[in-house]
């Protein structure tokens, strides 16, 4: 890729003014992948002044007009579909298959859901005498994590760009591949310069710094908790919009008269996808405490049955995103050990066989208890906690008992009684006995997980201000 070592700023590839770099590793075999520049706040201050100048035309575009260029990014986005799957494989590690089946998918599914929000948009309505108007907020700074490289990006950058907005996009320096060729997209769909612009840099730096620039209106961050508290009191000052998608720590409740053996197979299988490293991973699994030792058969054929290696071929799971993600996940897995739980599988190091690359064990924990470290911090890694119960009430109690509020499960034959489970959950997302996520269904978290909210039109309105002008009529 020729524009690795650039910024895109103003409609244009440019040398970073910062000397700084970041030397990405392909976390299969750990290999030098790429090397990265790192933004300094003059490459902040010349991205956000490009956004900047090109918001008032770009602003009052008509619907038609984004409409014409966000189809037109969506026909390239096909068109490249697996170059972009391959890409994230190599920055990330996820296998090439899911990147194909999923990684690369919900690009498409956001820039559709877009779309479609924006068609179904009405931007005026007369009250009275009265206008009601919703607008583009303005500068927008678009802070994504390393997991799901394009699912995080183009959830945000597509309803800003159908909602009139211009933009800085920082995508994490370990994953920014497949950002680049994103970026290299928006530029061939057409889009005026200065509308996108696309950097590279630490967060402490170019996140610190986007978030306190006075040119930008609004921040979007997902990220961790930790890294969504900084932001917004970088923000506070300037009284900025800021909306977070952050951590979590979702229980999955089954039952006691659910066919407990299938919610626990499939529940090992859905905390395991992409690795684990997923925000709304249900690494609680909430069982009955009568159930606790066929659980723990189950669960361990479950994680045994996932095959661990290169990417590139025929496996369950690939790597974690790099050392520093290997590490923390290991030292919580030791933490589970210390602290008592039952290690039913897995544990601390690579699988056999697997002497270089970053490479975890599926592991499973049972007899574990709410007040443990693997039950309270976000492991994001392939680890799930069982956790007994008595009965429904203790359940619930067990999945409230968290700082975070992003997802919750739900495994119950009874449907009714599911749903009155799932008005009980304080989170911002349900899927009850395995239902399908869907690109349509807003998607935010109660408590610290966040505020705000992603996807279609609930996406689409955290970009836009809303004004009155009375006497219109």
């Amino acid at each position: 890729m020729k524009n690795v070592g650039r910024f895109y700023i103003d409609g244009g590839w440019i040398a970073p003014r910062s000397t700084e770099t970041f030397e990405l590793i392909n976390p299969a075999d750990e290999t030098h992948t790429a090397t990265i520049p790192m933004a300094n706040i003059d490459d902040v201050n010349a991205a956000v002044a490009a956004a900047a100048a090109a918001f008032d035309d770009w602003s009052m575009t008509s619907k038609q007009e984004r409409l014409v260029l966000l189809e037109r990014l969506l026909a390239l986005y096909n068109e490249n579909y697996d170059e972009i799957a391959e890409l994230m494989t190599r920055e990330m590690g996820t296998t090439l298959a899911f990147s194909k089946a999923a990684q690369a998918w919900v690009g498409v599914a956001h820039l559709e859901n877009a779309i479609a929000a924006l068609k179904n948009e009405t931007f005026e309505e007369l009250r009275g005498t009265t206008m009601i108007s919703k607008e583009p907020i303005g500068v927008c700074a678009l802070i994504t994590p390393w997991n799901w490289p394009m699912n995080q990006l183009v959830v945000k950058v597509a309803p800003a760009l159908a909602a009139g907005c211009t933009m800085v996009a920082k995508p994490s320096e370990y994953s920014p591949l497949s950002s680049i060729r994103f970026a290299e997209l928006v530029h061939e769909a057409g889009f005026p310069p200065g509308v996108y612009n696309h950097i590279t840099g630490a967060g402490e730096v170019v996140g610190e710094a986007l978030s306190r620039h006075p040119d930008v209106a609004m921040v979007s961050v997902t990220g961790s908790t930790r890294a969504g508290v900084a932001v917004a009191k970088a923000a506070a000052d300037t009284v900025k919009r800021v909306a977070q998608e952050l951590g979590g720590k979702s229980a999955n409740i089954v039952t006691h008269d659910a066919d407990i053996e299938k919610a626990v197979r499939d529940g090992v299988d859905a905390c395991f996808v992409n690795c684990g490293q997923a925000c709304r991973a249900p690494a609680r699994l909430l069982i009955p405490a009568a159930a606790m030792e066929d659980a723990k058969r189950w669960a361990r054929e479950a994680a045994e049955a996932h095959s661990v290696g290169d990417p590139l071929t025929n496996v369950a799971l690939g790597p974690v995103v790099n050392k520093l993600q290997f590490d923390r996940i290991n030292k919580l897995i030791q933490a589970g050990i210390d602290e008592g739980a039952t290690l039913v599988t897995g544990g601390v190091g690579r699988p056999a066989g697997l002497d270089v690359g970053y490479y975890v064990q599926p592991t499973v924990f049972a007899d574990v208890t709410n007040d443990m470290v693997i039950a309270r911090e976000e492991i994001f890694g392939p680890v799930i906690a069982l956790i007994g119960y008595e009965d429904e009430d203790d359940a619930i109690r067990i999945a409230n008992d968290t700082v975070y509020g992003l997802s919750g499960y739900v495994q119950c034959p009874d449907l009714e009684r599911a749903r009155k489970i799932a008005r009980r959950l304080r989170v911002g997302s349900i899927w009850i006995n395995g239902a399908d996520w869907q690109a349509e269904a807003p998607f935010g978290g109660y408590k610290q997980s966040g505020n705000g909210r992603e996807h279609g039109e609930w996406g689409l309105h955290d970009y836009l201000e809303i004004k009155s002008t009375a006497g219109y009529l």
